[in-house]
C-alpha cells in the first residue's frame, strides 16, 4: 500500500510540471475547449498504455533496434505541431460558438504521447521501482495506477485552459495565439526529447 501511495506522489509530481502532452492538452483546450480538451487526454493516456505495454513487454530492445525509424516519425510530429502552432497563431479572431472541434485530437494525443522516446525510456526506470515481486499482475496494477493519475491530471490541465478559455472568449485574437504558442511548444518538447 505505502508503494502505491508513493507511486500516486511521484506521478502527481510528474503531471504538474508541464511537458509536450500538457502544451496539446491546454492548446487543444484554448482553441475547442474542454470536451476536446478530455479527447486529447484520452489520446494521450493511450499513447502512454502503449509506452508501458512496451516496457512491460520488455519491447524496449525492439525500439531500440528501429530508433532511426522512430527517430523520423518523431521529427515529422515536430514538424507537424510546430505548422499547427503557427496556423493557429496567424488564424483570424473568431466567435467561440463558431468553432467547431477536430475529431483528430485522440489521435494527435496518442501519437505525441507514443512517439515520445524520453518517456519511453523514463518509465522503464520509473515503474519498476513500485512493483515488488515482477509479477503481470503487480505490472498491471501499478501501471494502471500510473495511467489513472496521468489521467486525471492531465483533466486538470484541460479544465483550467478551458476555464482560461472562456475568459478569453472576448479575445479570440489572444486566444489563437496562445493555443499556437502551446501547440509550437508541444513541438519543441517533443523536438529537444531525445533518446537516453
Amino acid at each position: 500500500m505505502q508503494t502505491l501511495v508513493a507511486l500516486i506522489i511521484a506521478t502527481s509530481v510528474l503531471v504538474i510540471i508541464p511537458g509536450p502532452n500538457v502544451a496539446l492538452i491546454v492548446a487543444n483546450s484554448l482553441q475547442y475547449g474542454f470536451r476536446m480538451g478530455v479527447m486529447t487526454v484520452l489520446g494521450t493516456t493511450a499513447g502512454a498504455a502503449l509506452q508501458l505495454a512496451f516496457v512491460v513487454g520488455g519491447l524496449i530492445a525492439v525500439i531500440e533496434v528501429v530508433a532511426s525509424a522512430l527517430t523520423w516519425i518523431r521529427m515529422a510530429g515536430v514538424v507537424y505541431l510546430i505548422w499547427l502552432g503557427i496556423h493557429t497563431w496567424r488564424k483570424p479572431a473568431t466567435d467561440l460558438a463558431k468553432i467547431e472541434a477536430v475529431p483528430r485530437m485522440f489521435v494527435r494525443g496518442c501519437l505525441l504521447a507514443a512517439m515520445n522516446p524520453k518517456t519511453l525510456v523514463f518509465n522503464a526506470a520509473f515503474l519498476p521501482q513500485f512493483v515488488g515481486d515482477g509479477s503481470a499482475g503487480e505490472f498491471a496494477l501499478v501501471g494502471g495506477v500510473f495511467l489513472g493519475v496521468l489521467f486525471i491530471g492531465d483533466v486538470a490541465w484541460a479544465l483550467f485552459a478551458s476555464t482560461a478559455r472562456s475568459i478569453l472568449g472576448r479575445y479570440s485574437h489572444w486566444r489563437n495565439r496562445v493555443a499556437g504558442v502551446f501547440l509550437t511548444a508541444a513541438g519543441i518538447g517533443l523536438a529537444l526529447s531525445r533518446r537516453a
